[in-house]
């Protein structure tokens, strides 16, 4: 009765019984697993296939919408930019993310526990971990990019090759410093709650331990969303004063508008919302793990295996939908799609050169995407 069949009978909410959530985890891991997840239950064997039948749709999306990314920006010689070379690292970094961690999720959400080792489960936290980090610094880099040519406008330092992947390495020399820490001794590695996963040991009330939780949060997580938001802060505010200007302009010129007729937004508004959506999505995607990681360290007391386990698909999520923000909505990565695989993308829409007159349409897609 050992077994993982076993805990369809003893889940419903409380102890049927004596077995654990702990008791199929093989015997070479337990030294890795905290005591604080001896007191639940096996989960329903339903949540695991469930588990595993999501991480592994997200898995075959991220690898297809991300492999498409990296190959339209890498064979269009139109999208060989400087400021493309940080879209493609974010690409590589969802597309690694989820080729190191999907697979392994669903081979362990079959056994129903991580059966891959002990070594393999700090790779895993490791490779997560990693390239987590990786695609938000990418991130901060794409958006201070979009500042310098947006708001600094012509006064801006322009983005070399070379300073795109100095950039590029300078990230993940960070990602790799925070990431390989818990390997010398700050911090660990150890499964997470439903023991098909893992992540950082944030139930250690270790000080040591729980300063590794405090200041990587710090430097990836609150440092790059205050960058983030500083950014389209000021893009925002930059592209309304340009409307707003546009708007007189055309008043002392007695005509309604600058702009076309039919154009239904102004670039403005489209800015707002791509900066809108670029920071809630790094919200969703990121803020469930952190506030797990914090309840663990100060407390931990409600921390659930299922919990823990929904968190961690959160932020795997972003490598899904991070080729949609920053490379579907690139208007010649669009066109480019379209020529290559027309059953795949949709035509670039006639808003994208409708207001070549007021100049606008050039910041609006500047901020979509880099160009």
């Amino acid at each position: 009765m050992n077994g993982p069949s076993v805990s369809a009978f003893n889940y419903g909410g409380g102890f049927s019984g004596n077995t654990t959530v702990v008791d199929t985890v093989p015997p070479e891991m337990l030294h890795l697993v905290d005591p604080h997840w001896y007191q639940f239950p096996p989960l329903n064997p339903l949540w695991h296939a469930l588990l595993g039948f999501v991480i592994g749709v997200l898995g075959v999306v991220s690898f297809c919408g991300n492999g498409m990314v990296l190959y339209i920006f890498g064979t269009t010689k139109g999208l060989r930019s400087p400021s493309n070379l940080l879209v493609m690292n974010l690409a590589l970094s969802d597309f690694l993310m989820m080729i190191t961690m999907a697979a392994p999720m669903v081979i362990n959400c079959y056994y129903e526990t991580w059966v891959l080792g002990p070594f393999f489960c700090e790779l895993y936290a490791m490779f997560g971990s990693m390239f987590g980090c990786g695609s938000i610094t990418t991130m901060v880099f794409i958006a201070f990019d979009r500042y310098n040519v947006i708001v600094k406008g012509m006064s801006g330092t322009p983005l070399t090759s070379k300073g795109a992947l100095l950039r590029i390495f300078l990230l993940w020399a960070h990602a790799a410093f925070w990431t390989l820490a818990p390997f010398f001794g700050w911090s660990r590695y150890v499964p997470e709650g439903n023991m098909t996963a893992c992540g950082t040991d944030y139930l250690n009330k270790d000080w040591f331990s729980r300063s590794y939780i405090f200041v990587y949060s710090f430097f990836c997580y609150f440092f790059p969303l205050c960058g983030i938001i500083y950014a389209y802060f000021f893009i925002v505010q930059a592209v309304a004063a340009h409307e707003k200007n546009m708007k007189e302009q055309a008043k002392k010129m007695n005509v309604a508008s600058l702009r076309t007729e039919d154009k239904a937004q102004s670039a403005e508004c489209k800015l707002a919302k791509v900066a809108l959506v670029t920071i809630s999505l790094w919200f969703m995607a990121w803020t469930p793990y952190l506030v797990v990681n914090y309840m663990g360290i100060f407390d931990g007391a409600a921390i659930t295996p299922l919990t823990t386990i929904w968190c961690s698909v959160f932020a795997k999520a972003s490598t899904v939908y991070n080729p949609i923000v920053y490379g579907i909505s690139h208007p010649k990565y669009r066109a480019a799609l379209y020529k290559r695989f027309p059953s795949l993308a949709c035509n670039a829409s006639n808003d994208d050169n409708s207001s070549a007159a007021s100049g606008s349409t050039v910041c609006a897609e500047s901020t979509a995407a880099p160009a």
